[in-house]
């Protein structure tokens, strides 16, 4: 989240760990996402629970990267009444104690793709692969500060957002450690490892934002980073993110991003320059070990239908001496058959 304007300011309390008031927007969105990596066994997984109580479902997904390259993965639009809690067919988010202990369990089904690439083909992935009975416990414990927040007006009061033109209201992240397991059929893998979890709420249409690079990952338990490279829908690009070291975020203010690519427009490696306001700057490339493609599509209300993809990709990160594992999220409105983000050359 990059510095608020001036005449407005940052919050987050506690409290905000919890769930809130949707207030009358149709598209209101309360997201939880956490994930995590093991660096010695080199598998991952991110879960997210998206409630849209105000249009009476939830966004649930639950993906596993295992070592052998395969996917197990489930998304569904189960039916909630409400917003009291972050439970949604059998994926559940526990907050113990605000921003330093939360409980991560699911309890279902899983889709075991040898391919993860089917999955851009929904419907045939689904035909075509085994579902099998999955279950996840992981305990989550905070490492940094909270990054973050809502961006206000100076008095407090919220400020007045579009919700057709809306990602989010509020946003906030942390470095975490997590330890715990995945199950997978008769597969059963241990976890202990290191991730990054975020909060958000208001508003949310995927189509509001052009395309972005989010890209978090951890070294160690006294090192991450996340930074994000994001096309401002006015031809520019904004660069935000942070790096955590010293027990303390430094504010990114500089990402200089390249990506490669494959056959499919699928990013393969990145190198990016990153500069904070502590005027440090961090070399770090990133290597995709296993990637999903996802998408998501909505009518306009001229009947245009708006396609945004999401590739969610396990990757290898390098820093200086450190190997560290974390996301690849590349987020990009399609147009012409074509990702916007790359056709702007990230």
């Amino acid at each position: 989240m990059a510095k608020p304007m001036e005449g407005f300011k940052v919050r987050l309390a506690p409290e905000d760990e919890f769930t809130h008031d949707p207030g009358d927007a149709e598209n209101y969105n309360e997201s939880m996402y956490f994930n995590v990596f093991d660096p010695a066994s080199r598998i991952g997984g991110w879960f997210r629970i998206g409630n849209r109580p105000n249009q009476s479902y939830a966004e649930k997904s639950v993906c596993l990267y295992l070592p052998d390259g395969r996917v197990a993965f489930m998304f569904g639009r189960p039916r909630i009444s409400d917003n009291s809690a972050m439970q949604a067919d059998g994926l559940r988010f526990d907050v113990i104690e605000p921003f330093k202990r939360l409980k991560v369990t699911y309890d279902g089904e899983a889709l075991l793709l040898a391919n993860p690439l089917e999955m851009a083909d929904p419907k045939s992935a689904f035909r075509n692969n085994p579902r099998l009975p999955c279950r996840i416990e992981l305990d989550y414990k905070g490492l940094s500060p909270m990054y973050g927040g809502e961006v206000v007006n100076a008095d407090g009061s919220p400020r007045d957002i579009d919700p057709e033109k809306s990602f989010a209201r509020a946003h906030y992240e942390q470095h975490c450690e997590a330890r715990g397991f995945f199950e997978i059929g008769t597969e059963r893998h241990e976890v202990s490892g290191y991730g990054l979890r975020d909060k958000s709420w208001g508003p949310r249409h995927w189509q509001a934002i052009e395309w972005y690079r989010w890209c978090p990952m951890n070294f160690g338990p006294d090192f991450g980073m996340m930074f994000n490279v994001a096309g401002d829908g006015a031809g520019g690009v904004s660069q935000s993110g942070m790096v955590f070291r010293d027990g303390i975020y430094d504010p990114v203010v500089r990402c200089d991003l390249e990506s490669d690519w494959d056959e499919h427009e699928y990013q393969t490696a990145l190198r990016a320059v990153v500069t904070t306001e502590g005027g440090k700057t961090y070399e770090v490339t990133g290597k995709v070990m296993s990637l999903i493609p996802l998408r998501n599509n909505r009518a306009a209300p001229d009947g245009t239908l708006l396609s945004t993809r999401i590739t969610e990709a396990m990757t290898e990160y390098r820093c200086g001496d450190r190997t560290g594992y974390g996301m690849s999220e590349y987020l990009d409105q399609i147009v012409g058959n074509r990702p916007l983000g790359r056709i702007a050359g990230y």
